[in-house]
């Protein structure tokens, strides 16, 4: 059975519509009107193996904030409706990712526990018109709506860009792995139950 969700959110501030499917071929429709956000989830998107469509439209005339939040809620809605019961799915994934100079960890529980511990050292007030405050927003919004435990920690690098993208493809990675099915039908924890107390 594939594992797809829909999810559209609509508030004052943002007007989000996204399809997430885990299974995919890592494909990728994103348009937030914060190019380097979209940059960042195509290779999220890529390198998971997941396929995304994504529409936001928001209040970007203010700034950048609540898109970035809101698009990172959706994620995490859709992630969490995918995962269903989290039966059957590896739980854990960690991984490195290289961009040129720079070098970043990623490790990822699916735990029904939300909690983004991020440290990539970013050093520009933007990266594009995506300030850089709101990458690690971004995570701790997809984190928490997801109820997944993740750590991303820069090992090296100077370059912002880099330092970034290198962070997303290791998320990226780990995920991929944490979300893979493994064929059983138990849930992975001595609980016998990963739900963060949402269901």
């Amino acid at each position: 059975m594939t594992r797809k969700a829909h999810v559209k959110r609509e508030t004052t501030e943002t007007n989000i519509e996204l399809d997430l499917t885990l299974d995919g071929t890592g494909q990728a429709d994103i348009d937030t009107g914060v190019g380097f956000l979209d940059h960042l989830l195509a290779a999220l998107t890529r390198h998971s193996g997941f396929d995304l469509v994504l529409r936001c439209s928001g209040d970007l005339e203010i700034d950048d904030h609540h898109t970035v939040e809101d698009c990172g809620i959706a994620l995490g809605t859709a992630l969490d409706e995918a995962l269903g019961d989290r039966r059957g799915i590896t739980r854990f994934g960690s991984a490195h990712a290289p961009l040129d100079e720079a070098l970043a960890r990623a490790v990822v529980d699916i735990s029904g526990r939300g909690g983004a511990f991020v440290d990539l050292d970013l050093r520009r007030e933007s990266i594009g018109s995506l300030s850089t405050e709101n990458i690690p927003h971004f995570l701790g919004s997809l984190a928490r709506t997801a109820a997944i435990t993740l750590h991303v920690d820069m090992l090296k690098g100077e370059n912002d860009h880099h330092r970034a993208e290198a962070g997303f493809k290791a998320l990226a990675l780990a995920l991929g792995q944490a979300v893979a099915a493994t064929g059983r039908s138990d849930v992975p924890s001595t609980k016998g139950v990963i739900d963060g107390g949402r269901r």
